[in-house]
């Protein structure tokens, strides 16, 4: 089993920055990859940032350039910089781990990010 807590959301004016966290904690060892997504107030759901256990990164085109994602080993914890925010940002964000083991996939409670123009 596979804990995930995020934490850092909030309500930010537009042009400003957020540092959302995912921290881990059960089997930890199973986790190959973690994910950042969002899902917008009209309910659609984006992948916006995935690293892997290798440090190799992806980017949705929507936030290459303004999000950040890194994974700090020793505290467990997965990172989402993000500058540059815009409204359309707004969203529920949900990191999920993929792991090496069934179920594969574990997510979080999710944290609001609200940008404000």
């Amino acid at each position: 089993q596979v804990q995930l807590v995020e934490s850092g959301g909030g309500l930010v004016q537009a042009g400003g920055s957020l540092r959302l966290s995912c921290t881990a904690s059960g089997d930890t060892m199973l986790i190959t990859a973690i994910d950042w997504y969002r899902q917008n107030p009209r309910k659609e759901r984006e992948a916006v940032a995935t690293i892997n256990s290798s440090g190799s990164t992806f980017y949705a085109d929507s936030v290459k350039g303004r999000f950040t994602i890194s994974w700090d080993n020793a505290k467990n914890t997965v990172y989402l910089q993000m500058n540059s925010l815009k409204p359309e940002d707004t969203a529920v964000y949900y990191c999920n781990a993929q792991c090496s083991r069934r179920p594969y996939n574990y997510w979080g409670q999710g944290t609001q990010v609200t940008v404000s123009s």
